[in-house]
């Protein structure tokens, strides 16, 4: 296996639906550089999977018997060097998505996203970059709006950031790249990468995601809640 998968993206697909498992792994694998190490039917599988394989990235539906695919980011997300965890849904704006964000994934895809992004998605959660498209940040945006509770703890803990690093937050909360962030704001991606580094430190945020989240909350970022 381990000559099969050299150079290439190692990927584990969490389904109870064999039919979802198959179609991913064929559209991965026809991308050339990824390859799916092991598929599993329960969040049980699933974490046994990543210990086994150590994979570089995590497709977790988030519906499945036994333990579902919340509890399965949890016990991933407490792992030793823990690999991204892109959730998987049928429906945009799932309140699973919500709490699947919180619990340590890194975005969430639809299951009709279309199979020639798929693959790119997937080379993006590697890099370490949250993993989510606009509308989905929208959407996100919108289901937390009216939790004023809510926006004013976030804006609450986002205050213990300084100027500069609140700016690279609030490019953060539209999902943009370390790369995109250094050319809006002008600093270089090594810069951006610490900003974000110390901003994780401060908020206790598990990733990158948690901490684009938070900041949607507090009405950072391009859509600000009504």
């Amino acid at each position: 296996m381990t000559g099969e998968t050299h150079g290439r993206l190692r990927v584990v697909v969490a389904d109870d639906e064999p039919m979802v498992c198959a179609h991913l792994r064929t559209i991965l694998g026809a991308a050339g550089d990824i390859v799916v190490v092991a598929e599993a039917a329960d969040g049980a599988e699933a974490v046994e999977a990543v210990v086994r394989h150590r994979p570089d990235v995590v497709l977790m539906d988030l519906r499945m018997p036994g333990v579902d695919g919340l509890a399965a980011i949890g016990r991933i997300a407490g792992l030793p060097d823990p690999p991204p965890v892109v959730a998987l849904t049928t429906f945009d704006g799932d309140d699973h998505v919500h709490r699947a964000l919180r619990a340590g994934a890194a975005g969430y895809l639809l299951k009709s996203t279309p199979p020639h992004e798929l693959a790119g998605l997937v080379r993006v959660a590697a890099e370490g970059h949250t993993v989510m498209t606009r509308s989905a940040a929208r959407s996100l945006v919108t289901g937390s709006a009216g939790q004023r509770d809510a926006r004013s703890a976030a804006r609450r803990r986002l205050a213990a950031l300084t100027e500069r690093e609140r700016d690279v937050v609030a490019l953060l909360a539209d999902g943009a790249t370390n790369a995109a962030i250094g050319r809006t704001l002008h600093l270089t991606e090594a810069t951006v990468k610490g900003y974000v580094s110390r901003a994780l430190d401060k908020l206790e945020c598990a990733n990158r995601t948690q901490l684009g989240l938070l900041a949607r909350e507090a009405g950072m970022g391009g859509a600000e809640p009504v």
